[in-house]
């Protein structure tokens, strides 16, 4: 169902983020500069819990009801798990059955997808005309699923989905119902063949894995790649589409539209999108340095 959130412009707010491994994220510098700028103040709490359960996942979004939490931000591995745990869902979460945001609201848990509205955001500012040529979608899990919504939601009428799980892409595409036309490929590489655009979905590539979730050769210079993982910011498959002098888009643009509608859904108000990128940037800037010290 629908769900209207109302504005709670509280001058503090308690945010947080569920996921694992999230020690790297750079959300809680984003959301907190995003709230000084806008003359409240966050405080943004990191809840790293590994292999959570059903009864551990609802433990914790007990507490979030009970302690004061604005809302949260649900990351890697639990976007699908939270789903039937809370309270209500966005029309559009609910369609696709993927949470990264969470509003409380007068004690109700509200699940929402900014990862798709964000991905919208970022796909129209490449300034591409995809229409009826088919986009690679590597991953059919929580952020799969938010980036075939959101490249539907903006015209791409086709659809190529890849899951080592082929349950997920099926689910997916049975999801995505009329929105695009929808196909399952057996293969990331024979996804990627023909297509206008390549987006991995899937934590390949994230630090401390160097892995790349296509053969790097599939890729074409006509094409775009983007990957949602912004830890390294150029992931080995971000530096493979550019050696091939494809188009690319780093998880630094998912990642600050994203923020910027989770920030406005937590408060109610509207967040720079200059001072959350200029945020993440010195996150990221400072993790560099770090690195050629160590």
């Amino acid at each position: 169902m629908s769900i209207v959130v109302t504005a709670r412009k509280s001058k503090r707010v308690l945010l947080g983020l569920i996921g694992s491994p999230i020690a790297h994220s750079a959300t809680p510098a984003a959301q907190e500069a995003a709230a000084r700028a806008a003359g409240i103040e966050a405080h943004y709490h990191l809840i790293e819990v590994a292999g959570a359960g059903r009864d551990d996942l609802a433990a914790m979004l007990d507490g979030i009801r009970r302690l004061g939490f604005s809302g949260i931000n649900v990351t890697f591995p639990y976007k699908e798990a939270v789903v039937p745990l809370l309270d209500g869902l966005s029309e559009q979460a609910a369609a696709m059955g993927a949470v990264n945001t969470v509003v409380v609201n007068d004690g109700r848990l509200i699940g929402h997808n900014t990862d798709a509205s964000g991905f919208a955001t970022a796909y129209r500012r490449l300034g591409r005309q995809d229409d009826d040529k088919p986009v690679a979608i590597i991953g059919a899990g929580g952020v799969g699923k938010a980036i075939a919504f959101a490249l539907a939601g903006c015209g791409v009428t086709r659809l190529r989905l890849y899951d080592t799980d082929r349950n997920k892409a099926e689910a997916l595409a049975a999801a995505l119902d009329a929105r695009a036309e929808t196909t399952i490929a057996a293969s990331a590489e024979a996804a990627a063949e023909g297509a206008a655009g390549i987006v991995n979905g899937t934590p390949i590539g994230m630090l401390p894995d160097r892995g790349i979730p296509i053969e790097a050769g599939a890729i074409k210079a006509s094409q775009w790649v983007a990957d949602a993982v912004y830890h390294p910011l150029y992931t080995p498959l971000l530096k493979a589409a550019q050696k091939a002098g494809a188009t690319v888009m780093t998880g630094r643009e998912l990642a600050i539209h994203q923020g910027v509608d989770a920030f406005r859904l937590f408060t109610g108000l509207e967040a720079s999108e200059t001072v959350i990128g200029a945020a993440f940037d010195a996150v990221l800037a400072a993790r560099e340095k770090a690195g050629h010290a160590a």
